[in-house]
């Protein structure tokens, strides 16, 4: 072999390869041209293993002639290489695109609990009127909790209270002074009415405000009654307020929480903090006064207590008596939950069961 026909086999090669890169349509394909012509045991290896037979003269313008031609379909590999996975990646984006005209996917982002959501629309209806939220803590003295709502250590109403007692939260000096004072005796609130103490001797009247919250009271559990519970309780503190007043505002509180022209009443009732004291009654939603096992064949549901404010209690309060009047109400969130819902057990409120919570 000369050095013309080892040149002429060189540009054959190179033709053949550049075709075969051309017709590669899949990364594989150009992988096996790759292969065949420059691998180990390639075409263009196994024409370089022929040199042998050229004049010794010749051999050292091989180089000069090889170099080119691996050099040409190197590059053709490579642009080619890279035009496939150009395509590839159109092809998969084209794919995977996502039709923005069409309705997204709705997910399940969570919801109130159903006594959350009748405590904000409770704070709605309510909020109307100039009500307005404050917070108050959940681990009162006795003296606001009994002793500054007219209800002192040797009332027959304590026996109203189950109370649960905590230990005393001070230390050292601290604990000494506590134990000697009327503050002594720590405990879970029983009802959310120290609240509005607290309210009355932070601001003057006028005073319009709601102290939602847990309550606690050590007590049987069963399907109406629980030891841990909530209430949402209203003060209203102003010169001239009356009974008349009161009983408008529960009227509307009443029809918007359950429909227009659901006949309301009062009834005689005691709370040592209120005088004169009323029962507030709606028509029973479940059998619409006909009389049903819900209302106690009655056709009467009681929602709330309410009353128009002890003078002691104004005075506990720093409100001046003499000037000012106010009423107040009570009322149980579970409860008027349960009316709105229709849950005959309360103890679903609170037994960390997702399916109950999802219904709502």
């Amino acid at each position: 072999m000369d050095l013309a026909s080892f040149s002429a086999q060189l540009d054959a090669l190179r033709d053949r390869a550049l075709a075969a890169v051309a017709a590669a349509t899949t990364p594989d394909a150009l992988a096996s041209v790759d292969t065949e012509v420059l691998g180990r045991k390639g075409a263009l290896r196994a024409l370089m293993a022929g040199i042998g037979g050229l004049p010794a003269e010749d051999r050292p313008q091989v180089g000069a002639m090889a170099n080119p031609v691996r050099e040409a379909i190197e590059a053709a590999i490579a642009t080619r290489r890279d035009r496939l996975e150009s395509i590839a990646l159109e092809v998969r984006l084209a794919e995977e695109r996502e039709d923005v005209t069409l309705p997204g996917r709705a997910s399940w982002r969570g919801g109130l609990h159903p006594i959350r959501e009748t405590e904000r629309e409770i704070a709605r209806v309510l909020g109307q009127f100039g009500f307005v939220v404050v917070d108050s803590p959940e681990v009162e003295t006795d003296a606001l909790n009994f002793e500054a709502l007219n209800i002192p250590a040797d009332h027959p109403a304590r026996d109203l209270w189950d109370t649960i007692y905590v230990a005393e939260p001070a230390t050292g000096a601290a604990a000494v002074a506590a134990a000697t004072s009327d503050t002594a005796r720590w405990l879970l609130r029983t009802h959310t009415s120290p609240g509005q103490i607290r309210a009355m001797r932070a601001s003057e009247p006028p005073i319009r405000i709601l102290t939602p919250g847990r309550c606690y009271r050590y007590e049987q559990v069963d399907a109406s009654h629980g030891f841990e519970f909530f209430q949402v309780e209203g003060l209203m503190v102003d010169e001239g307020t009356s009974m008349a007043t009161l009983r408008g505002l529960l009227d509307a509180f009443a029809h918007a929480m359950f429909g227009a022209g659901r006949p309301t009443r009062f009834r005689p009732g005691y709370y040592p903090f209120t005088e004169p004291s009323v029962a507030f009654d709606i028509q029973c939603v479940v059998c619409d006064g006909s009389g049903c096992p819900a209302c106690g064949r009655s056709g009467w549901m009681t929602i709330l207590g309410a009353g128009m404010v002890h003078p002691i209690v104004l005075a506990n309060g720093g409100i001046d008596p003499e000037r000012y009047q106010g009423f107040a109400f009570g009322m149980g969130t579970d409860r008027i939950t349960m009316l709105r819902y229709a849950i005959r057990d309360i103890r679903a409120f609170l037994a960390n069961d997702l399916r109950f919570v999802e219904r709502f």
